[in-house]
């Protein structure tokens, strides 16, 4: 179930990691997922023994080819009964494009407005879970009202 946060829990381990980055003019990034056919928040689980910060670092080259500035705010989590875990959403910024080192995966990206993420989502797969979430960072990030998007 998807939950606003203000900080990390801490009652059960954090098994995964998603980022949304947003840039200095509002605009937001989300990736493309192949198999799944969905735009979706960058991120996914984390490595063995890796930190909630290396891994949306990681995470974040890997997909999109960015680099993360160090502004990181938890605002929401989900948790996964079947292996008593948490993925936590950010809201982060962008640094600057990077270039993906071969083997990577990068799966294509979208930088758009908050607005247009919604519709898109909601046209592609209609789940309100990933509307939610990017309502709420861009709520959080204020680039979006309370009652924006609400649907």
């Amino acid at each position: 179930m998807l939950k606003l946060i203000n900080e990390l829990p801490t009652d059960f381990p954090i098994a995964g990691v998603h980022c949304v980055p947003v840039f200095d003019n509002g605009n937001l990034m989300m990736v493309w997922d192949r198999e799944e056919k969905v735009l979706t928040t960058i991120g996914g689980r984390l490595e063995e023994n890796e930190s909630t910060q290396e891994g949306l670092e990681r995470e974040a080259l890997e997909e999109a080819g960015i680099e993360l500035a160090e502004v990181r705010i938890p605002f929401a989590s989900w948790f996964w009964k079947e292996t008593n875990s948490y993925t936590v959403y950010f809201l982060t910024q962008v640094n600057k494009f990077v270039s993906i080192p071969a083997g990577f995966e990068k799966t294509g990206y979208i930088i758009t407005n908050f607005e247009t993420a919604i519709d898109m989502i909601m046209n592609i797969e209609g789940r309100g879970e990933r509307i939610e979430i990017i309502r709420r960072a861009g709520i959080l990030a204020g680039h979006l009202d309370q009652e924006s998007n609400s649907r």
